[in-house]
């Protein structure tokens, strides 16, 4: 049990008082009291472009549904202040996160004029700076927990079947964003699919090309030397200027190269947006492979000349596995850089969520930005997890690789 503070001169000593805070909590707990007392909640709009009118807590949320979510809000400061076992930080910190989706759909539900279709009542910088303060919690405790690969993925899992349950159950269908989607669900599902494409695509192109390229560069000083340095080339190109570069000559293959144009090569629109991402996607893997390689310590292959392997057998049963971790390691930088990039190919038609965002953008409607870019946030996260616990899983008993 906890002593209490020591008294010094009369008085409480504070050093001794301010040691039972977490300093994480403290920051938290400042976030919290902006996020919940100083800025709006929601904001309530006549339709989707109209001035917004914003809303804090306690005017988006009748009583008693007001009074209580503030409570639990301020309990949730409490938890991030008080240095607390990191499992119930954890916990606290996923059910206040879940609280907070409660809340946004109960004041938009209560909001809500009956019958009407244009009106909005979106998410204000109050709501998204308590889930940064909440997931900042959560994300901290994960930090000090060192869960094992499975566990993560089943945490995950248990995320996505939550966020599954708010969305079938209807609670958020009056929030602005799921109105955008019900507006747009078919060209939702379309641009997903071309989202998906574009990231997985080029990452399955450039692993099928940067492995093999990795292995070659590894055994030729001279080969890896000219390789990296033009694959720093490419990755230092700004990705709007590189889409822009492609543009020309995909245009003179469609026009003047047979059969190109009804394979989808043009000069805007998927093909370039292909050819970029991938072209982005080769120095992570290539590089990452050679490293790997690099690192299998010497007296193992040794060993392994001892047993009388051949250079192919010690490449494909010894160097390999032992690099595997670090590839997948370049493997996961590619795929959450190449989900982020798609969003940018909708600028020269190439498709994705950022048809969305840039949409939204035009039209001054954060609702139709948040349909592209919640989901691509949201999908660049779970493939960054995904892929951590898989190097982890590859790497039993070693250091992870960074």
């Amino acid at each position: 049990m906890a002593s209490p503070p020591r008294r010094t001169g009369g008085g409480v000593d504070f050093s001794a008082l301010l040691s039972r805070f977490d300093r994480l909590g403290v920051i938290v707990a400042l976030i919290v009291a902006a996020g919940s007392l100083a800025l709006p909640f929601v904001t309530f709009k006549a339709n989707r472009i109209a001035p917004g009118q914003p809303l804090g807590i306690s005017e988006a949320l009748a009583f008693p549904e007001g009074p209580v979510f503030q409570a639990v809000i301020l309990a949730g400061a409490l938890v991030a202040l008080i240095r607390l076992p990191s499992s119930l930080r954890l916990a606290a910190g996923l059910l206040l996160i879940a609280a907070l989706g409660l809340m946004l759909g109960v004041a938009a539900t209560g909001l809500m004029p009956e019958g009407s279709r244009v009106a909005r009542v979106s998410p204000a910088a109050g709501f998204w700076l308590l889930v940064f303060a909440f997931a900042l919690v959560a994300a901290d405790a994960l930090a000090r927990m060192q869960l094992g690969p499975m566990t993560r993925l089943g945490l995950l899992a248990l995320v996505a079947l939550g966020l599954g349950l708010m969305l079938w159950s209807g609670l958020w269908d009056d929030v602005s964003i799921l109105r955008e989607y019900a507006n747009r669900g078919a060209a939702f599902r379309s641009e997903a699919q071309t989202h998906f494409a574009l990231a997985f695509g080029s990452l399955g192109a450039a692993t099928l090309i940067g492995v093999p390229l990795g292995i070659l560069s590894y055994r030729n000083r001279a080969l890896r030397t000219g390789v990296l340095n033009s694959l720093n080339v490419v990755q230092t190109i700004p990705s709007i200027a590189l889409f822009g570069l492609l543009i020309a000559p995909l245009s003179w293959v469609a026009a003047n190269i047979p059969g190109a144009s009804a394979l989808g090569v043009s000069g805007i629109g998927f093909a370039p947006a292909m050819l970029a991402l991938f072209g982005y996607s080769l120095l992570p893997i290539v590089a990452n492979t050679v490293a790997g390689l690099e690192a299998t310590p010497e007296p193992v292959r040794q060993a392994a000349r001892g047993m009388g392997m051949t250079r192919r057998q010690i490449l494909t049963k010894v160097e390999l596995p032992l690099a595997l971790p670090v590839i997948i390691a370049g493997i996961r930088i590619v795929l959450v850089q190449n989900i982020g990039l798609a969003t940018i190919a909708a600028l020269i038609g190439g498709g994705g969520f950022g048809v969305f965002v840039f949409q939204g953008i035009g039209q001054t409607a954060m609702d139709l930005v948040l349909l592209g870019a919640v989901p691509t946030v949201a999908l660049a996260m779970a493939a960054a997890i995904v892929l951590d616990a898989v190097v982890d899983l590859a790497s039993p008993g070693q250091a992870r690789p960074r």
